[in-house]
């Protein structure tokens, strides 16, 4: 799995998903924001970690009873055991939230293992109980029947899709209230560093906005006079 560095982290904290979607349009990627998931609840801050991936096919009832548990293997338990420090777990539900991807046992276990978070395009059970957990979690609404009835858990950290995204192991994910961005790993220092600046341009243009200043040439910057005030106002 790639590593993220803590200044690149840090960085990706202070960033909105609104921000990163503009950076990553611009670079022509256009599909990176998870659709249909919510945060269970408001933070402060961001979910920030390199993707860890787990995949869910649609459950054959003679292959996923639930004396599936017993073996160690089992791919849900292992993802949970074994997600990193640091990572944020992705399930790939099919979009399906008629039965639920995890519950508030496993986002317990994950955040008491020091993980940043988890997103599925599914649904939690236990939802009430996770979104009080000092941990990020993310998806589509509520659901209380045990996953096995509707899912099987079949591979981890593969290439998966998730709320319509394409989601590599390695890639990074960021959530903030609006929901959850997958950032390319061979770029993800690039955009943490052009979203900050972004960021402090936006910052700028609020600021302007609130004394009563048109848009126009301001935002989107097509006027050169107003980026060298910008460059004035940052120092």
């Amino acid at each position: 799995m790639n590593s993220l560095s803590s200044s690149t982290r840090k960085k990706l904290g202070k960033v909105s998903t609104a921000t990163i979607a503009t950076c990553l349009f611009k670079k022509g990627l256009k599909n990176q924001f998870i659709q249909g998931v919510v945060p269970l609840k408001s933070r402060n801050g961001n979910m920030v970690g390199v993707a860890f991936t787990l995949r869910y096919i649609p459950a054959r009832e003679d292959l996923n009873p639930i004396s599936v548990f017993k073996d160690k293997s089992h791919p849900q338990r292992v993802a949970v055991e074994t997600c990193p420090e640091g990572a944020v777990l992705v399930i790939d539900s099919r979009k399906d939230a008629r039965a639920a991807s995890a519950g508030s046992i496993l986002a317990t276990r994950l955040m008491k293992r020091g993980v940043a978070g988890m997103v599925t395009d599914g649904g939690f059970r236990d939802s009430e109980e996770i979104a009080n957990l000092d941990f990020h979690s993310y998806h589509q609404k509520p659901s209380a029947p045990t996953n096995l009835t509707l899912h099987q858990a079949i591979d981890i950290n593969v290439p998966i899709a998730c709320g319509d995204v394409a989601v590599f192991p390695g890639d990074v994910v960021v959530g903030d209230n609006d929901g959850v961005m997958i950032i390319p790993s061979g770029i993800v220092e690039e955009v943490a560093n052009e979203c900050l600046e972004m960021t402090l341009f936006e910052d700028f243009v609020l600021e302007r906005v609130n004394e009563g200043q048109s848009i126009v040439g301001l935002y989107p910057l097509t006027n050169p006079e107003i980026l060298s005030e910008f460059e004035a106002w940052k120092s």
